[in-house]
């Protein structure tokens, strides 16, 4: 395929006005058209042809390297995906500005289905983690496995650590942020953000620290990045308050894939309470708890992630085996 493709019916792309973020060693990356949204695609191909597909949704204010060091672990095994949501990493905002859990799962859901990729080892993270899981629930067939690393389910009591990102729904609060911290370094910036995000924020590199600056860096330069911030957040908070067959956790029950949850013990913005009731809700469900980890564990302890995931792999291999042999 070539760097700017159309899939379905053909738009002009719209090409973000700063340079793309820094591939690592081994990844591919590819603009994709859809119609009403352009989305950016990070590869990471399998070592080997044939490798089954995957496909890795980050989470708020991410973007698709999130996933670089998790996919780099696993490509003896899949030939990895990762999207920039639209308005995220290197992707414009949509057309239409909805940036809801339902606009983004259809997004997915329009990517799968043109790209003709699926059934897919799905993964989301965080927010991420809310999309997928729609996906999963409305088009089980795109679905062979889904992983999920610190979810973003509506829970009961939201923690304090998570209030201030909570409160960025609050209209005005955004650019108040904004120009409160309008002095502030990308490296600072990053500092809190990993301060944030990891349970120990020591874990990260200096590469991986610099790496991170300059993806701050260039999200400043973006004229829409606090305002998808805001849009973001509000349709997440959305999303938990809808009830019936549009509950996160009533669409959580109908998920069929073999579901692997992934929680820190230090997570600040999902609480790690949640694990226990998700663990109850999918019904074909795997939990992992890492302990000192945050919200961000395919980034903090990769190795972890993949030791996870190649277990629920060899797990699900065990089940098909024993539904294909004959009885009697």
């Amino acid at each position: 395929m070539s760097e700017t493709e159309s899939l379905g019916a053909p738009v002009v792309p719209m090409v973000p006005s700063t340079p793309f973020a820094q591939l690592s060693a081994g990844e591919e990356r590819r603009t994709v058209s859809l119609p009403g949204v352009t989305l950016t695609v990070r590869r990471r191909p399998g070592r080997e042809p044939g490798l089954p597909p995957a496909l890795f949704v980050h989470g708020l204010g991410g973007s698709s390297s999130n996933w670089t060091p998790l996919m780099a672990l696993l490509a003896d095994a899949l030939d990895g995906e990762a999207l920039d949501l639209p308005g995220f990493g290197d992707a414009p905002p949509p057309d239409d500005g909805d940036h809801s859990i339902t606009a983004y799962a259809r997004v997915v859901i329009r990517y799968l289905d043109a790209a003709g990729r699926g059934p897919v080892h799905l993964f989301g993270n965080s927010m991420g983690g809310a999309i997928v899981t729609r996906v999963a629930a409305v088009r089980p067939d795109l679905v062979r496995t889904l992983t999920l690393v610190s979810p973003a389910l509506p829970a009961l009591r939201l923690q304090r650590t998570a209030l201030p990102t909570a409160l960025m729904a609050v209209p005005g609060a955004v650019p108040l942020y904004a120009r409160l911290t309008r002095d502030w370094t990308p490296e600072q910036r990053t500092a809190e953000l990993l301060a944030l995000c990891y349970g120990d924020p020591s874990r990260a590199t200096p590469d991986q620290f610099g790496a991170a600056v300059e993806e701050y860096r260039r999200r400043l330069t973006q004229p829409y990045c606090w305002d998808v911030m805001a849009r973001s957040v509000r349709g997440l908070l959305d999303a938990y308050t809808l009830g019936g067959q549009h509950s996160l956790w009533r669409q959580a029950e109908r998920v069929l894939a073999p579901t692997l949850l992934v929680y820190g013990s230090r997570d600040q913005l999902v609480s790690v309470r949640t694990a226990r009731r998700a663990s109850a809700t999918f019904r074909d469900s795997r939990l992992v708890v890492l302990v000192g980890a945050g919200h961000v564990a395919m980034m903090e302890d990769p190795d972890a992630v993949a030791r996870a995931f190649r277990d629920l792999l060899a797990d699900t291999a065990k089940t098909s085996e024993r539904s294909a042999s004959p009885r009697g």
